[in-house]
């Protein structure tokens, strides 16, 4: 069984009994209902913008000898940043989970800020309507969906997983990210940006983000031991969710990946700075937008918006929604389905009602 608890909340109530099969137990003092995927999925759709659900009992903890992350590299971060006002155990407790880089620097950052603007109240005196007002300011100062949500995130992390506290309990709603179609780049503008750049390194890593669907930091994290020649795939390790998974290895790619090896000869990632340290993504995307610019494409271009192109090209030339998921990546087929909006040859099938008439 799944076991609901909760502080008496009659709205909480209302919608715990939206589940089918729930009942109250008197012996567990809990909400119990049938532990299955569906009902699972049920919680968390039925409470979702009403309630922080603490599922880390249900689920117990991560594996934490799946991310092989180098944490070298928080390291050299935190040597150039100066966050002094921030805990240590709260940088520990962050590596010690094996969080992603990139969310590593986003908790630090917010949390730095959180603790600049309480700097003569002991984080421990911190109210809730004290944290509350904290995000409200940040709101009516013009922050994103997402900043909002990671600064929640971020206290919620030192409160609940550093000082072990019970969780807590928001009162402005999170809010929901507006659903936006992915900018994408036409075959032709791709065409044009790979033949308008004769830098051989700029060459490839767009032909590669692009052939491969990868993340930046995919392409920043690859060695030359994922490059797979014999199965012409590419093994992409502890991607998003610490999951590995393999993607395209293009023919016309390959022989670009040798010609450019030849030339500058990494040693352990497939494109490196100096001393051999990882590319920065900094310069992977100056490398994108200058290619864009040069190849007349002047709206405002990401490194996602490779990804995405692959997506929706592979898409259009017929491959199934459940293969370009696999290959993305994605948990949930309904991440990959939106492609099917921007994908020419789909609307192209649609008889307009005007021509009918």
């Amino acid at each position: 069984m799944i076991g609901i608890k909760f502080s008496y909340n009659e709205k909480y109530i209302q919608l715990v009994k939206l589940l089918p099969g729930v009942y109250w137990s008197e012996e567990y003092d809990v909400y119990l209902v049938k532990n299955n995927k569906t009902n699972l999925d049920l919680i968390f759709s039925i409470f979702k913008g009403h309630a922080w659900i603490d599922s880390t009992y249900f689920f117990g903890k991560k594996d934490l000898t799946k991310n092989k992350h180098d944490y070298g590299e928080i390291k050299e971060y935190l040597k150039y940043k100066k966050f002094d006002l921030i805990p240590q155990e709260y940088i520990d407790k962050l590596i010690e989970r094996r969080y992603a880089l990139n969310t590593m620097k986003s908790y630090i950052c917010c949390f730095d800020r959180f603790v600049e603007y309480f700097k003569d109240t002991p984080l421990i005196e911190i109210t809730y309507p004290m944290m509350n007002d904290y995000i409200l300011q940040k709101i009516k100062i013009g922050i994103s969906v997402s900043q909002q949500n990671q600064i929640i995130n971020a206290i919620k992390f030192y409160y609940e997983h550093v000082l072990g506290m019970p969780n807590l309990m928001f009162y402005i709603d999170r809010p929901k990210k507006p659903k936006k179609l992915p900018e994408i780049f036409s075959k032709e503008e791709i065409k044009r940006m790979l033949e308008l750049n004769i830098n051989l390194k700029h060459h490839v890593i767009l032909a590669l983000l692009y052939s491969t669907g990868l993340r930046r930091s995919e392409l920043l994290n690859l060695e030359l031991t994922d490059i797979k020649r014999h199965r012409m795939q590419i093994l992409v390790r502890d991607a998003k969710g610490n999951k590995d998974r393999y993607t395209l290895l293009s023919k016309t790619l390959l022989s670009k990946l040798e010609e450019y090896y030849k030339k500058y000869r990494p040693k352990k990632y497939v494109f490196e700075g100096i001393g051999g340290r990882k590319y920065s993504a900094t310069s992977v995307l100056s490398i994108i937008k200058r290619a864009a610019r040069n190849s007349g494409i002047h709206r405002n271009v990401t490194c996602h918006m490779f990804r995405h192109s692959f997506a929706t090209h592979l898409l259009e030339d017929g491959v199934s929604l459940r293969y370009i998921q696999q290959i993305l990546g994605h948990n949930s087929s309904k991440t990959t389905e939106i492609y099917t909006q921007v994908a020419n040859n789909i609307l192209n099938e649609i008889p307009n009602p005007l021509d009918s008439l």
